[in-house]
C-alpha cells in the first residue's frame, strides 16, 4: 500500500517511513504540511501518516482539505501527535482523521491500525 507520511521531525519521519517500508509498504514522505499536500494533490496515496502540529499547515488543516476532495477515492488518515486525552482525539475526529495514536509510536499497534485501514479501502473500492 502507498503511504505518505507528513511528519516534521526528521529523524521521527525517517525511522517510521524505514519501519513502513521494511513492512513492504510504498512510503512517500513530507516534511511538512504544505508539502504533505502538494504530494497527495499529484500522487494520490491511499493511506496518510500525519503528525499533528507542524509548520505552515497542521495535520487537522491537512485532513480537512483531503476531505474537500468529495470526488476523489477515500483516503485514509492517522494522526500522530505527543498530545493525549479526549479533547485531541475529538479534534482529531472532527478535523477528518480516521485514526489517531500518541507518540511515540508503537509498531506493532500501527501495523494492526494499517490493516484495519486496508480493509476499509478495500471495502470502499467495493462499494
Amino acid at each position: 500500500m502507498r503511504i505518505l507520511i507528513a511528519e516534521d521531525e526528521g529523524v521521527s519521519r525517517v525511522v517510521l517511513g524505514t519501519k513502513l517500508k521494511e513492512l513492504g509498504h510504498e512510503v512517500l514522505e513530507a516534511r511538512d504540511g504544505v508539502e504533505a499536500w502538494s504530494m497527495f494533490e499529484e500522487e494520490r496515496p491511499r493511506i496518510i501518516i500525519t503528525d499533528w502540529m507542524m509548520p505552515g499547515m497542521d495535520g487537522g488543516e491537512l485532513s480537512q482539505a483531503i476531505r474537500s476532495q468529495v470526488d476523489q477515492p477515500y483516503t485514509y488518515i492517522i494522526v500522530l501527535t505527543s498530545l493525549s486525552g479526549k479533547g485531541s482525539f475529538l479534534e482529531a475526529m472532527d478535523a477528518g482523521a480516521d485514526d489517531f495514536l500518541t507518540k511515540p509510536v508503537d509498531m506493532e499497534e500501527l501495523t494492526a491500525r494499517l490493516r484495519v485501514a486496508e480493509r476499509v479501502l478495500a471495502l470502499q473500492t467495493e462499494v
